[in-house]
This record gives C-alpha cells, structure tokens and sequence, in this order.
C-alpha cells in the first residue's frame, strides 16, 4: 500500500450530552468524500481518541468501515501510552478491516529513541496492517521520532509511512532523504506547509482543517499534482488562517467551533474542553470569512 493524497483525521462527532453520534459521524464523512479526500482516518488527535474508551473506539471504526464499505480506504488511530494497548488496539482495528493504522509516540513517559524504535517494531511485528507512524512533538512533550530512526523503521515491511507533524520542514525533508520513496511515504501533518511539503517530496497530508475547508486542502494536493501551482499556492494561502485558528481553542476545538459556524455542527468536545465565549466565535468567524469559506 501507497498512502498518497488527503486523508482527513475526522472529527468524532458527539451529542449534546456527549455521547457518540454516529449519524453525525456518516454524514460528515459522506462529505468527506464527496469533496475527493484519498481516504478517510478515524480516532485520530482530531478524533479525539484520548477522551474514548475501547469500546466507544471500536464503535467508531465499526461503524466507519461499515458505512465507507470500501467506497475509500480507512485508517484508525491505534496510539496510546503502552505497546501493549497500542497492538490490543490495532488487533481490533484488523478484525474490523481497516486499511492500515497511524500509531502515535507515547505521549506521557517521554521515551528515547531506542524505545521508540522498540515500540513501533513490536506493533508492527504484531499485525498484518500497514503502520504509519505518527510524529508530533508539540502534543507528546517534546518526544520526537528523529529521521535516523524513521530510518531503521522504514526497513520494518509493514511500516509504511510517516505522518510528520513537528512543523519544521527541515525535519521532514530529512525524513524524506533518508527514507525509500518507493515503499515509505513522508505526510505533512502541519496544514500551513502542505504545498511546501509536497515541494520537498511529501506524498500527502493528514490535514485536522480539511475537516472545515476539504475544498482547499484537497485543492492543494490536485492542483500541484496537474502541476498547477499558482492554484495551490491560492488553496494554501487561504488555508493558512485556517490552521492558525487553532490556537484559538483548546486542543482541537477549534475545528469543531468552525464547523458549527459552517452549519456543520459536530457537537460539543468531551469535557474537560468547554465550548467557545463570544469573542473567540467573534475571531474565528472572521477567519473564516477572510478565508472565503463564511
């Protein structure tokens, strides 16, 4: 498998009382689609996956798979603290038929790199699945998966990929010079920089803010593959405000808030994250209409 292209992490919708809505969960996928992602990614940072328990996660890639039903691939978040959650998870997600899993660092005990490597080659050696790993420094405490050792793991076979979300494209294109091209796929994880990523040689991107604006994100990725890109250069630039709201909220709540002013409402976060006041709906609402999208 060749991940390539936009592969939304998509929000885990929630009712009002914050349980699952899995309507919720099929229609905004059904758009998803509809706006040409390359394949679709559950329980994510985006998804929440921290604030779900096992079951919740089961339901949610359950009822995903079912309702895809192959009209895309779909990927599920199997991260967590331990290896030994890590691969209960993904045997889940392999009995329900994923196409493969994004596994994150551990996020609390700051492991080194010789754990690192450790940790991922005992998930991988755990299931069929392709693995991508998941890097994001930011929300992990700093424990970042140096390029040496995306290196080794890239030799594993089913480690697949990389979703790179450090944000410093030095990094990225070190991930992408020191891995093969022809079986190990390098996707931005940090929306600002997708068309420069694909520049450097990225095969994609796993981008939070195509959940509000899939038309730009997805407008980047075919616009520079037709080799268009003043067109992406516009998607891109538009994009950016987008992303940049996030720090508006906290976390990922941002997304959802956006997606609310769109008329698109998701529900609420799972506490302990509170909705917006009136003045970060005030900001975001006016990003949003700078962006084109309000």
């Amino acid at each position: 498998m060749k991940l390539h292209g936009i592969i939304p992490p998509v929000v885990t919708p929630l009712t009002a009382d914050q349980e699952l809505d899995l309507p919720g969960l099929r229609k905004h996928i059904d758009l998803m689609l509809a706006r040409g992602v390359h394949g679709i990614f559950v329980l994510g940072t985006t998804g929440e996956f921290y604030a779900l328990d096992e079951k919740e996660k089961q339901t949610v890639v359950a009822d995903a798979m079912a309702h895809v039903n192959g009209r895309s691939p779909v990927y599920a978040g199997t991260g967590a603290e331990t290896t030994r959650e890590v691969i209960r998870l993904t045997k889940m997600a392999e009995r329900e038929g994923v196409a493969g899993v994004s596994v994150i660092t551990p996020y609390f005990i700051k492991p080194n790199q010789t754990e690192i490597a450790d940790h991922f080659r005992r998930i991988a050696e755990s299931t069929k699945l392709p693995v991508v790993l998941y890097n994001n420094p930011a929300t992990c405490g700093g424990v970042s998966i140096d390029p040496e050792t995306c290196a080794k793991l890239a030799e594993v076979p089913n480690i697949v990929g990389i979703k790179d979300s450090s944000g410093d494209l030095q990094n990225t294109i070190e991930i992408i010079r020191q891995t093969p091209r022809d079986k190990f796929s390098v996707l931005n994880g940090r929306d600002t920089l997708i068309l420069a990523a694909l520049q450097a040689g990225a095969q994609g991107a796993i981008p939070a803010s195509c959940n509000i604006a899939p038309d730009l994100c997805v407008g980047i990725y075919e616009s520079f593959v037709k080799g268009n890109i003043d067109a992406a250069k516009d998607c891109q630039s538009r994009l950016h405000g987008v992303r940049m709201a996030m720090s508006l909220g906290t976390g990922n709540s941002a997304v959802k808030e956006a997606m609310a002013l769109l008329g698109r409402s998701a529900g609420p976060m799972r506490s302990p994250v509170l909705p917006f006041g009136a003045a970060q709906k005030e900001k975001l609402r006016t990003i949003l209409e700078k962006a084109g999208l309000l």
